[in-house]
């Protein structure tokens, strides 16, 4: 997003982090009914552009979306809503972007209030690698003509019981509404939220054997040593990297592993 839209989600953020602070308030049933009401919004053309429109007052847009949600959702939900259509939006799918990040963000949210927010930033990084290995799971999983309730059926044959129901909820919503991003773009959005809710960095670690608690914990401070903030692990187990470590935060990579070293030395004797 830029600009305008830019602003609006992070207002929408900041009034959905507010609101949450309550102890009252369910944080999944948020995301539950935000995730119900991007439905409507991008099923909606007509009325997204509505509540988009420069040329209509806030106030006029939020009376609007106020009286077709009162009774359907919850007060939360109309408030934030309510609250997203008085902003200012550079494009109307910008809106159905921002009601969709809120959702995700609410069940992260409530996975952290209720203590399990690592195991679920775990749970969604393996099933990331479990469908990068499997070509029929992953066609099963976002293949356009699939309906909705076989997908969902498929995603709680392989996560249901196995994983926090967080967990099941947001993989559920990105293979049933992926809306243009591939499943490793989704899950990338999910660990960024979770990184954003802790003010936190997640790095990618490959190694050609699992890490150790006390390597992991080492890792960990020295990367949050050098950056500045804490650093959450996702670990890649790889035999190919032959030995060493393999680190990636964002566009930045730290190459450490043994074969990138006969790599370069390979080069070196072919150049």
């Amino acid at each position: 997003m830029i600009g305008a839209s830019r602003e609006a989600l992070a207002a929408g953020r900041q009034n959905l982090d507010s609101l949450t602070d309550s102890t009252s308030v369910d944080a999944a049933k948020l995301a539950e009914e935000l995730t119900a009401v991007t439905a409507v919004l991008d099923r909606e053309v007509s009325l997204r552009r509505v509540l988009t429109d420069p040329s209509r007052s806030g106030q006029d847009k939020a009376q609007l979306i106020t009286s077709l949600l009162t009774g359907q959702v919850s007060g939360e939900t109309v408030d934030l809503v309510s609250g997203l259509v008085r902003s200012r939006w550079s494009g109307s799918r910008d809106l159905v972007d921002a009601a969709e990040e809120l959702a995700a963000y609410a069940e992260i949210i409530a996975a952290d209030k209720a203590g399990v927010l690592d195991d679920v930033e775990d749970e969604l990084f393996r099933f990331g690698r479990v469908v990068s290995g499997s070509h029929e799971l992953r066609a099963a999983l976002t293949e356009p003509k699939a309906g909705a309730a076989a997908k969902s059926e498929l995603v709680k044959k392989l996560l249901g019981g196995r994983t926090n129901a967080g967990t099941v909820r947001l993989v559920t919503a990105l293979v049933n509404a992926p809306r243009g991003r591939s499943l490793e773009q989704g899950l990338e959005s999910y660990s960024k939220l979770a990184a954003a809710r802790r003010g936190r960095m997640v790095a990618l670690v490959t190694s050609a054997v699992p890490l150790s608690d006390a390597q992991k914990e080492r890792l960990s401070g020295a990367l949050g040593r050098m950056y500045g903030r804490q650093v959450h692990l996702n670990i890649d187990v790889d035999p190919e990297v032959v030995g060493g470590v393999r680190v990636q935060i964002g566009d930045e990579i730290i190459d450490g592993t043994v074969s990138s070293r006969l790599e370069g030395a390979r080069q070196s004797l072919e150049g």
